[in-house]
């Protein structure tokens, strides 16, 4: 294990060996004995989606554990290729319990369904509560269609940063600033002909994800048997969840919280972060309080 801690920021960076012993790239602020709460990102995105979100969550007492999912970022990509989504939720099991204390979840996407699984079906000790970022067990497949078209739009990579600043902001035209090369950094990787690519593993797309809608089934029985609290965080102009999905949704889990974020699209950290974060602080905090409350009854 490699571990770098800066103190500045009081942030701990380490690989984590996976049960396959493929390293997981996490990062940790607060220290153990804090509320902890674990972000999981979406397919294509690093543990860097939630920097804005851990950074404000830690500086209120939250233990902030983010990671890159396996295929992604500074994680380490599965030999052959051959991804499928049990590994994925084994990766996130580990982490849920290697913490001292019951997590809750934040996922986003596909970490929100890996959470829902886990929670559900597998794992009903692993969370706390569950947040879930706009994502439902059924989603509409136009939107998620969109998003993997962009992703497999640039196979060749880019001549520059410049150039892939300018594809996003083509891609997400509602962000009225473009990424900087700084903010692109992390995202993408220098191949051996000068070309920048993204930091996913293309072999994700063959399988994992082109298979995806068959768990559609699964994912809805998991969500029907999970008892924890659950807060639903939907963006109001995205265009993978709906009305009839989230309603879906909402009967099958009763007793889940939703929130609309009417600003934000599917990428709902991004687009309405402070909104975000501070749905994420009540409801935590809400939790906490009932905890008490329940303590004193006993």
């Amino acid at each position: 294990m490699r571990m770098v801690t800066t103190a500045a920021t009081e942030k701990t960076f380490s690989h984590v060996p996976a049960i396959d012993g493929l390293t997981l790239a996490v990062e940790v602020r607060q220290p153990s004995g804090h509320p902890t709460l674990l972000f999981a990102h979406g397919f294509g995105q690093t543990r860097g989606a939630w920097v804005g979100t851990a950074r404000a969550l830690a500086a209120e007492g939250f233990r902030c554990v983010t990671f890159d999912a396996r295929g992604h970022g500074e994680s380490g990509h599965v030999a052959g290729g051959d991804y499928h989504m049990e590994q994925f939720i084994g990766d996130l099991r580990l982490l849920a319990h290697a913490e001292l204390s019951k997590p809750v979840l934040v996922g986003a996407s596909m970490g929100g369904l890996l959470g829902l699984v886990l929670a559900g079906e597998i794992d009903p000790t692993a969370f706390r509560a569950l947040v879930l970022v706009d994502i439902t067990p059924r989603w509409e497949t136009k939107g998620v269609e969109r998003i993997l078209a962009f992703m497999q739009a640039h196979p060749d990579g880019f001549a520059s940063y410049a150039e892939a600043s300018d594809e996003i902001a083509k891609y997400m035209p509602h962000r009225a600033e473009k990424k900087t090369e700084d903010q692109l950094r992390p995202l993408l990787r220098e191949g051996a002909d000068g070309r920048l690519r993204w930091h996913w593993d293309p072999a994700m797309l063959n399988g994992l994800v082109s298979e995806s809608e068959r768990y559609q089934p699964r994912l809805m029985a998991a969500a029907a048997k999970v008892r924890v609290p659950v807060l639903l965080l939907s963006g109001g102009r995205s265009d993978v969840v709906s009305h009839d999905t989230v309603n879906e949704f909402l009967q099958l889990v009763p007793h889940a919280e939703h929130v609309v974020l009417p600003r934000a699209t599917h990428m709902v950290a991004g687009d309405a972060n402070d909104a975000f974060t501070r749905e994420i602080a009540r409801f935590v905090g809400e939790l906490s309080s009932r905890d008490r409350s329940d303590a004193v009854t006993v």
